[in-house]
């Protein structure tokens, strides 16, 4: 089968297209002949070595982390699923793979592919699905009739975290381009901030959470919105010793993500603030309650226009790196 491999980090990676031969699966794992795979800025990350510490990798590597496919074959322990079941997920972080004609994957890790989704929409779903949902339900703990911001979340992560803010009961503000507002606000948002006229802290007070895509230049105008005993939990700003000790690091390992998130947690606890940092699990269980909230929602995540196929990987890549995707960018096999 073809696979996009790489052989080592590096700042300037560049990925080969390999004939490897097709995995064979354990018996908790299925066998899925891949349709397409979205190019994520993980991608970007874990080839250039930035997330080595959380996860570190054996080579060649196959990369991707999130794809739609159809099952060929399932393990003896799988009961859930069969051959010939259309499905998507969020690859297990340890063991990637969705570049590639065909993937072995824990079937714990897989969702039934949702009824209004095809399979380049649904390759767009998984990761900013469980994004959103492990955000708010595991980091944030959020609860009925609180509120809520996302910085920059008319893009395909609000996408999906509107709705699923929405069904726990919670008031949802946003922020985003005026081309947006409209769209936004049919996701079901409660109140639209255009960043081109408007600062959003200048506008908002005394918020339970705000939920950062935006990264370390709107730490200090996210804390000035959130009340006292709130939780900041961005996807972008960097990891710190919560997150360290969330996924069991420990030594120097721990140690290092402490240091580099001290100067994030000194600034949230002088405001009685927590901060938080996510790395997306895989989880199949949420998956099923993520494709509830896409059907009952008719979510359809935005997808570039762009064709590619996994001969074209690296100008994906770079299309990912340094373009402006209208959508998520997706390999179609």
């Amino acid at each position: 089968m073809k696979a996009a491999q790489i052989t080592k980090y590096s700042k300037k990676f560049k990925v080969e297209v390999n004939d490897i031969p097709i995995p064979e699966i354990s018996d908790n794992e299925v066998l899925v002949k891949v349709k397409a795979a979205a190019v994520n800025h993980l991608e970007l990350l874990i080839a250039t070595g930035s997330v080595k510490l959380i996860q570190d990798y054996k080579f060649p590597l196959v990369l991707g982390n999130e794809l739609t496919g159809v099952i060929e074959k399932v393990g003896k322990n799988v009961h859930d699923f069969k051959a010939g079941d259309a499905i998507y997920s969020r690859l297990p972080l340890h063991k990637i793979g969705a570049f590639a004609e065909y993937a072995a994957i824990s079937a714990d890790a897989i969702g039934h592919l949702p009824a209004n989704l095809d399979f380049v929409t649904g390759a767009a779903a998984p990761l900013t699905g469980l994004t959103a949902y492990q955000g708010l339900h595991e980091e944030l703990a959020a609860k009925a009739g609180e509120s809520v911001f996302i910085t920059g979340g008319s893009g395909s992560f609000g996408q999906m975290a509107i709705p699923i803010a929405k069904s726990m009961g919670l008031k949802v503000i946003v922020s985003g381009s005026p081309q947006a507002r409209e769209r936004t606000m049919a996701a079901g948002a409660d109140q639209y901030i255009d960043y081109t006229t408007e600062n959003y802290w200048e506008q908002l007070r005394d918020l339970d959470y705000v939920m950062d895509t935006l990264g370390p230049s709107e730490f200090d105008h996210e804390l000035a919105i959130i009340k006292a005993g709130g939780r900041l939990l961005s996807l972008r700003t960097g990891p710190n010793k919560r997150f360290a000790e969330g996924i069991g690091l420990s030594g120097w390992k721990l140690k290092l993500f402490t240091i580099a998130g001290a100067k994030y947690d000194y600034k949230a606890k002088k405001k009685n603030i927590q901060y938080h940092f996510i790395f997306v699990r895989s989880d199949g269980e949420q998956l099923k309650k993520i494709t509830k909230i896409i059907e009952d929602h008719g979510i359809v995540p935005a997808v570039d226009p762009t064709e590619f196929r996994i001969e074209d990987i690296n100008e994906a890549l770079h299309f990912v790196a340094t373009g402006h995707p209208k959508g998520k960018v997706i390999i179609q096999f």
